[in-house]
């Protein structure tokens, strides 16, 4: 189901809604003071970089699911960052010796996809 993100006018406070569409309400009283001047925060609504439909955190349903949500959310510095950061230890990692008489075939370098 979809969430909806509104502000309150009168308490400033940022709350959501998780509906239905066929359920949705424009007018929704504040989680706070109550109050029924709210407004639709649309900007909070489509925070993906690219545009794309922001899943509610109830139709999370595997790591990959989460992963690609919070990606959405960063810029292309925060990826390459946290790419170097979760594959700095490959570089690390001394080859095991091996056994006698074999030898160790090179691996074609991977092709970034991007």
């Amino acid at each position: 189901m979809p969430e909806y993100s509104y502000i309150c006018n009168d308490c400033k406070n940022k709350f959501s809604v998780v509906c239905s569409i066929r359920d949705y309400n424009e007018n929704v009283k504040c989680s706070i003071c109550e109050s029924e001047y709210t407004i639709r925060d649309y900007g909070e609504d489509m925070t993906t970089i690219n545009a794309s439909v922001k899943l509610a955190k109830s139709e999370i349903k595997t790591l990959g699911h989460l992963a690609h949500r919070n990606s959405e959310t960063m810029s292309e510095d925060q990826k390459n960052d946290l790419y170097r950061k979760h594959n700095s230890y490959k570089e690390t990692v001394p080859e095991k010796p091996l056994p006698k008489g074999m030898k160790r075939i090179n691996k074609p370098k991977k092709i970034k996809w991007r």
